[in-house]
């Protein structure tokens, strides 16, 4: 299943355009709250398909039957574009445990590239809903991987995949190589082109330049 959240009119579409403005862009501040923003929309929406319990509360004037989480998901980003996005998450499901994955682009002398997994800190998962986030969905690769070494730590119940921005290869790419029914893929919104460095076009450009400067 695929969710995605600028498909109807909401206050999504404003953060977005403000993430794709190029004027816009140069207040690195302003780029990092509005992923963190997006996260916690994601995290809302994310919220709705979790388990919950019934709690009684005491307030001062009596008994109240709340419905709370049974337990909270773990949040999971790749390093580290995705920071920004994962804190908003964060500051949703303020309970939960966090992993975090270091995921890079090994540069060859034909222009190509290849993507390996650097370093993973993953915290227990198994038989939990894990929420793993990145800014950008390009080809897929950097997620599938991610994916595949975090499963490598412990099997979840449950997977939730939200990009901010994701092509339309990059979620066939997805759905190829992790397609499984325990995953619900959300995006912000979906591009239909995607270079030959696999930036995707329109795009918003390097999330993690944006949000942290140039790297070198």
């Amino acid at each position: 299943m695929i969710n995605v959240l600028s498909a109807g009119n909401s206050i999504v579409n404003q953060y977005i355009s403000e993430l794709r403005d190029a004027e816009i862009q140069k207040d690195s501040l302003r780029f990092r709250y509005n992923l963190e923003r997006l996260g916690g929309i994601f995290a809302y929406e994310i919220s709705k398909r979790l388990a919950y319990e019934t709690k009684e509360v005491m307030t001062p004037l009596g008994i109240a039957n709340v419905p709370v989480l049974i337990e909270y998901p773990v949040l999971a980003t790749i390093l580290r574009a995705g920071l920004p996005f994962h804190q908003g998450l964060l500051q949703f499901f303020d309970k939960s445990e966090n992993a975090f994955i270091s995921a890079f682009r090994r540069h060859h002398k034909d222009g190509s590239f290849s993507i390996s997994i650097e370093y993973a800190s993953i915290t227990e998962i198994e038989n939990k809903v894990v929420v793993l986030c990145d800014t950008m969905l390009a080809s897929g690769s950097s997620m599938v991987l991610a994916y595949k070494e975090l499963i490598s730590h412990g099997v979840p119940n449950h997977t939730h995949i939200v990009a901010a921005v994701a092509s339309v290869e990059g979620l066939e790419y997805v759905k190829k190589n992790i397609a499984k029914k325990d995953i619900t893929l959300w995006v912000g919104v979906v591009d239909d082109e995607m270079t030959a460095q696999s930036f995707i076009v329109p795009g918003l450009g390097d999330a993690g330049d944006l949000a942290y400067g140039k790297k070198h």
